[in-house]
């Protein structure tokens, strides 16, 4: 085993004796998967039947990562997923940082304060309010790396289907939304008129607003409509392009002509529900907005092989993290406004003493409350280096001394 993994190993060790991994809803319905530090392998298909018993095991074994499965098994210990026996699983939804744009030119804390904002999003905009379901039934965990998982192991969603839980994804990722469900078209008749073939009538065809007593995504295009309309009102023509980059392209008489078609609906468009006081060229410019601007933005991150994954494995609530050295740690939502995992997710069993390491790069970061702005080989608390050395941005030891023991 090489030095980084030693001095890894033995500091989780030291947190596996001074605390029990939590145990999950149903745990001897439950399979576990773990991986190590001294071997390259996956140790799967695992059940235990009292905590104590997997409290034992991690102190002996000291996994570097260890997983519980998302479903419930007749026989979760069983070598084979047909002889499991699936009763049911979670629902489950994952925000990772690493799938946000720009997460490769993000700092560890950025990535932190940007993902947390996603999770808000998506409790606050789609599970609490859309889907329903209330803050008792939704633990929600900070995963120990870059991100966090929503669980939900409420009864009415334990036998869902990878197709239902699929149709909940696109729901929140707003995968193929129609528009023009969302902003029908009302046919009017404005005039009639005599040919030598009969009456005919003219045909206004206008676009209808959600009426605010509207529930999920009409709701949240009607309100997102409305900052639309007094963005067009308030702001200059160079704010609208870069706000609305679905209409960049569009000549600055083209918008200035929109903006003073939309100041003289403003106090009616909410009001009747309606764009038909609008012109055919503005209506279609607000709803290219509403669906290329708009509707990505209110939609909500999550990984989407995940949640349709019916035998999932996920982190252990308790556990600590083999990249990051911090603890898979269950939140409330007030928790998470503010939630800070160097801050919040760091065990107490690692220490203040100074440990040796050698950084492979200049690194700044917080971490408990101190400031490190670090490079070579230098000395730091064992809970800074714990999270270096997991997330390979140092080495452990002074490798100037490593060189010179060969000698």
């Amino acid at each position: 085993m090489d030095p980084n993994s030693r001095f890894l190993l033995k500091s989780f060790r030291k947190y596996y004796k001074e605390n029990a991994p939590l145990m999950p809803e149903r745990f001897t319905k439950r399979e576990f998967g773990f991986m190590f530090f001294d071997r390259q392998m996956v140790q799967r298909h695992m059940g235990f039947s009292n905590p104590d018993d997997l409290r034992k095991f991690m102190i002996a074994q000291v996994p570097s990562h260890s997983y519980y499965s998302t479903a419930y098994y007749r026989r979760p210990d069983a070598p084979t997923m047909e002889e499991k026996e699936w009763l049911g699983a979670e629902l489950i939804f994952d925000l990772d940082a690493d799938h946000l744009e720009g997460a490769d030119k993000m700092s560890y804390s950025e990535m932190l304060v940007r993902i947390r904002e996603e999770m808000k999003n998506l409790t606050d905009s789609f599970i609490y309010s859309d889907l329903g379901f209330s803050e008792k039934e939704v633990h929600l965990t900070f995963s120990g790396g870059r991100g966090y998982h929503a669980h939900i192991p409420a009864d009415r969603v334990l036998t869902l289907g990878t197709h239902e839980r699929r149709e909940l994804v696109d729901y929140i990722t707003c995968s193929g939304l129609n528009i023009d469900w969302v902003f029908p078209f009302r046919r009017v008749a404005t005039s009639q008129f005599k040919t030598a073939a009969g009456n005919r009538t003219n045909v206004a065809r206008d676009r209808l607003i959600p009426p605010p007593e509207s529930g999920g995504w009409k709701r949240k295009m009607r309100n997102g409509l409305m900052d639309v309309v007094n963005d067009f009102c308030d702001a200059d023509v160079k704010t609208i392009k870069q706000t609305y980059p679905s209409i960049k392209s569009s000549t600055a008489a083209t918008i200035i002509k929109a903006q003073d078609d939309i100041k003289n609906s403003r106090k009616t468009l909410f009001d009747k529900n309606s764009m038909a006081t609008l012109s055919k060229a503005t209506q279609e410019m607000l709803v290219k907005i509403m669906k290329e601007d708009v509707a990505p933005r209110l939609s909500g991150e999550v990984d989407k092989p995940v949640t349709p994954d019916i035998k999932r494995i996920i982190r252990l609530p308790g556990s600590v993290h083999g990249k990051s050295g911090l603890r898979v740690t269950p939140i409330t939502r007030d928790q998470l406004t503010d939630f800070d995992p160097l801050r919040d997710a760091v065990p107490s069993s690692y220490s203040d003493e100074a440990v040796k390491i050698t950084l492979k790069k200049d690194y700044e970061f917080d971490m408990k409350g101190q400031h490190f702005s670090l490079k070579g080989e230098t000395e730091v608390p064992e809970f800074a280096a714990v999270f270096l050395v997991g997330r390979k941005v140092a080495e452990f030891g002074h490798i100037s001394e490593r060189k010179d023991s060969l000698f």
